[in-house]
């Protein structure tokens, strides 16, 4: 059972447009797509997005941030609340920090995340250049130091509290897909030795299906019991998947991104298997820079084999 949440949220991030990504994916089909693979689904519509704010000197649009990150928080706990999945439609990724703090609240911290993305999202204010949250949500998480002072300081701390006191652990944070890493993420990556980081570098190297079953082993060893997997429309390469603001060459080709949705699929459903789906973000889906929606029909034909999608019925491995 599947409740559906559109967040049209893109004031955090370099680009507009990605405000349009709810309404594309329900374009292109995704209720439907769940509800022929037997998913019982609800839209329970958009989460309300306050106008911008153009005040300076601080992390951008912060005041919108917070108010939109309330109110996901509360949905996602309310759809939890019910024993529903909540798959929430973006809008930039800032918007993870909402679905993602309420499914650690709920289990008790005992919460794994996969981050399918061609950034690490891991800066900090002090790190960041531009000041846009929308390359922090996994810092904010992880409640690292803001690195700076002031304003920018005061904002992040206000964050990390409203995010609640159930942190992201660093043994129980995952990458896929990664292709453009700032060097301040790449030096906290390192200090987090008990994390899962894939590049596609190594993916090139070491292929889709090893590497999956890395993961695999590594959330056994994390001993996390649920799963949140939050897929940036941006992993895929813009060849195939050109809107979303946040385009960089070189990522998942289609074939590898279904493989990658149809072995998750077959790990959550594994009768062994210690941890189960807790919730999903689609994100970055930006009309702006598409080609007659195509991004969104890839989206919803990669959530259709992460929930179960198959060439042949009844045939996996």
């Amino acid at each position: 059972m599947i409740d559906l949440l559109g967040v049209p949220f893109d004031l955090c991030g370099r680009s507009s447009g990605s405000r349009l990504g709810p309404a594309t994916l329900r374009l292109a089909g995704i209720e439907e797509a769940l509800n022929a693979l037997g998913c019982k689904v609800e839209d329970t519509g958009d989460v309300m997005v306050l106008p911008e704010d153009s005040s300076e000197g601080g992390l951008r649009n912060f005041g919108p941030l917070l108010s939109s990150l309330t109110e996901v928080q509360q949905r996602v706990e309310e759809t939890l609340n019910k024993s529903r999945l909540p798959l929430v439609m973006g809008g930039d990724h800032t918007i993870a920090l909402g679905g993602i703090s309420a499914a650690l609240a709920k289990f008790d911290g005992s919460l794994a995340v996969l981050w399918i993305d061609a950034h690490a999202d891991l800066n900090t204010p002090g790190s960041s250049g531009s000041g846009n949250p929308h390359g922090m949500p996994l810092a904010a998480l992880l409640q690292l130091d803001s690195g700076t002072d002031g304003l920018r300081n005061q904002q992040w701390q206000e964050l990390v509290r409203r995010l609640g006191p159930k942190k992201l652990e660093q043994n129980r944070i995952s990458w896929l897909g990664l292709r453009d890493v700032d060097k301040a993420e790449r030096n906290q990556i390192a200090a987090m030795p008990d994390c899962f980081a894939a590049s596609m570098h190594d993916i090139d190297r070491h292929g889709i299906v090893r590497l999956m079953e890395r993961f695999d082993q590594w959330m056994h060893n994390s001993t996390a019991r649920k799963l949140w997997i939050s897929f940036d429309v941006d992993a895929l390469d813009p060849v195939l998947a050109p809107g979303t603001g946040t385009a960089v060459r070189g990522g998942l080709t289609y074939r590898e991104g279904h493989l990658v949705a149809e072995t998750l699929y077959e790990f959550l459903h594994r009768p062994d298997c210690p941890y189960s789906l807790a919730g999903v973000d689609l994100v970055e889906t930006n009309p702006a820079h598409d080609i007659n929606n195509e991004t969104a029909k890839v989206a919803v034909e990669w959530v259709a084999s992460l929930f179960g999608k198959t060439i042949l019925e009844g045939r996996r491995g």
